[in-house]
């Protein structure tokens, strides 16, 4: 008895050890570990942008992919009228994380993704018509609140300029829509 006892103390603690130190936890490549406070979660933000009569609301899914080896996220604006995915992962010979994003509206880019002082720095060139837009860059933190602010910029015709501002909140039941 005093051993049956003692056994399952130990099985006890020993679950306990391998919870606290992440055992059980999907895996994820190292180097995409930064993504993981995105993962499981879908967030909706409005545009700044955008206006009270029309707004612009964007709706994305962040998930663990590719056994972990690369991060999906899938958004929508309004309810379809635009949307996309993109697949980050780490590309070794970048030393960075890289990624891919389509749309439906016929372009898509390629990018890289580097974190810096807890924020996600990106840079992307686009492939395909994206009505004069060349590149995009942008700055994205998760704040201590959970509120996920996104700011990007955009090259047209040479010059850099304001691109989206977007807040977004985590919402379990906001939907990523594709028509």
């Amino acid at each position: 008895m005093k051993t049956a006892c003692c056994l399952s103390l130990l099985v006890c603690c020993l679950s306990a050890t391998s919870h606290v130190f992440g055992a059980g936890r999907p895996s994820l490549d190292p180097q995409l570990e930064p993504l993981r406070p995105f993962l499981d979660k879908t967030w909706k933000g409005v545009f700044e942008s955008s206006t009270p009569e029309n707004p612009i609301v964007d709706v994305m899914r962040w998930e663990r992919a590719l056994n972990g080896k690369a991060v999906r996220v899938q958004h929508s604006v309004n309810d379809g009228a635009y949307g996309g995915e993109t697949l980050f992962r780490w590309d070794e010979k970048l030393q960075a994380v890289s990624y891919h994003y389509f749309t439906t509206a016929g372009f898509m880019t390629t990018g890289t993704l580097r974190f810096k002082d807890g924020k996600l720095h990106t840079h992307e060139l686009i492939t395909g018509s994206a009505g004069g837009v060349t590149e995009v860059r942008g700055i994205s933190e998760l704040l201590p609140d959970g509120v996920f602010r996104v700011r990007t910029e955009h090259l047209k015709d040479g010059k850099w300029q304001t691109g989206r501002e977007v807040t977004y909140y985590e919402d379990s039941t906001a939907k990523v829509i594709f028509k």
